[in-house]
């Protein structure tokens, strides 16, 4: 039996979808959004936008996002700080984009796109870039404490990180007409 295909895999899949169906619709929309830009699945602005804001925004995103394969590229293997420099930088930037769009309401959400976006080997610093990004003044000072209430201890605090890819990555679903459904 593939790991692709194993028991465990299946569970840790539907453990993620789970997860995903507990946020918002709007939460849900951006993440997949999101991945369509950062993953390049396809073009997020014919998928996505409904009107000029949001395409201006869908571009605005595709160009910050334009960090990540440097990011990914640098996420450090140890805590050592001269390798934490030149990576939190970029990933605190790009994380003050997102969560100033205003759809990623907590940590969870966050994490959940990162790991994504990212790959797990970023999970160690996604505590500190969240709660980094989610100070910056140009967050809401009502927001800002939202976001930063949403972080657990236990997420601030932990010993350790899997370093399990994720199994889910959420994507586009077209809609059935009802006359389709059965009866």
């Amino acid at each position: 039996m593939t790991k692709a295909n194993s028991p465990h895999t299946g569970s840790v899949a539907l453990a993620e979808m789970q997860e995903f169906a507990t946020f918002e619709a709007a939460t849900q929309r951006y993440v997949r959004r999101s991945l369509d830009v950062g993953l390049d699945r396809r073009d997020a602005i014919r998928r996505w936008s409904r009107d000029m804001v949001e395409a201006a925004s869908i571009k605005a995103q595709r160009g910050v996002y334009r960090r990540l394969d440097d990011i990914r590229d640098i996420i450090p293997d140890d805590s050592g700080l001269d390798s934490v420099e030149p990576f939190m930088g970029p990933l605190i930037t790009v994380s003050a984009f997102d969560l100033g769009q205003d759809r990623l309401p907590s940590f969870a959400a966050y994490r959940f796109l990162y790991e994504r976006l990212l790959g797990p080997y970023v999970r160690p610093w996604l505590p500190g870039s969240f709660c980094a990004a989610a100070a910056l003044p140009h967050i809401h000072p009502e927001r800002r404490r939202t976001l930063l209430q949403s972080i657990s201890e236990a997420a601030a605090t932990a010993a350790g990180w899997s370093n399990r890819a994720p199994a889910f990555f959420p994507d586009w679903v077209e809609k059935v007409p009802e006359n389709a459904l059965p009866n």
